[in-house]
């Protein structure tokens, strides 16, 4: 009795018996979450495969329209990055933009890979100054760079001396980054990118 579908947008909408019929007293949010036709919109953005299997690709309000007209959906991009070891966050922008970059925090892997490539820095503000520390990420990032579109790809980063933490606002207490919060505090650093 469920119904899925992808709207012009990407975003899932949902259509079924499960879903609610609205907000109790608030008609404007009720009409802001399910259209006339009754399917949720549900602020995902995802796709269905061949075999009707959908996967999630990010979140509406988190995508990205490049000043190119590009909608992009940072998350996917910004998983990939997180696999690069020594990194602990990665926030993709470009909002408006020309190209991407990234704003990237390190995990305390930072430290042991700094000193297997030869760097003698012992904080994470030497670390993310480190000439060599910087050539191996960006190495890394290129490498990532090569399993994506052109318009996906990231063309400048920049490494934080600090990682992002619920007590200095950045993340939400489920460990999410709060990119509005993050682009604010960061703004200096992400105008150095551009």
């Amino acid at each position: 009795g469920s119904q899925v579908k992808i709207a012009e947008d990407g975003e899932i909408l949902i259509k079924g018996k499960h879903v609610f019929q609205g907000y109790l007293n608030n008609a404007e949010e009720t009409a802001k979450t399910l259209d006339k036709d009754n399917w949720l919109h549900s602020g995902d953005l995802g796709h269905l495969d061949s075999e009707n299997y959908l996967s999630i690709t990010g979140r509406k309000k988190n995508l990205i329209i490049t000043a190119g007209g590009e909608n992009i959906a940072p998350e996917m991009i910004e998983n990939k990055l997180k696999s690069i070891g020594g990194l602990e966050h990665a926030v993709v922008i470009g909002d408006q933009r020309k190209y991407l970059s990234a704003l990237i925090t390190l995990s305390p892997e930072a430290f042991s890979i700094s000193k297997e490539i030869g760097s003698s820095a012992s904080s994470a503000e030497e670390i993310s100054k480190c000439k060599k520390f910087n050539e191996y990420m960006q190495n890394q990032v290129s490498a990532i760079n090569t399993q994506m579109a052109r318009v996906q790809t990231i063309k400048k980063f920049s490494i934080l001396s600090s990682d992002f933490s619920e007590e200095t606002g950045e993340l939400t207490p489920t460990q999410k980054t709060k990119r509005n919060v993050i682009l604010s505090k960061y703004a200096d650093e992400v105008e150095k990118l551009y």
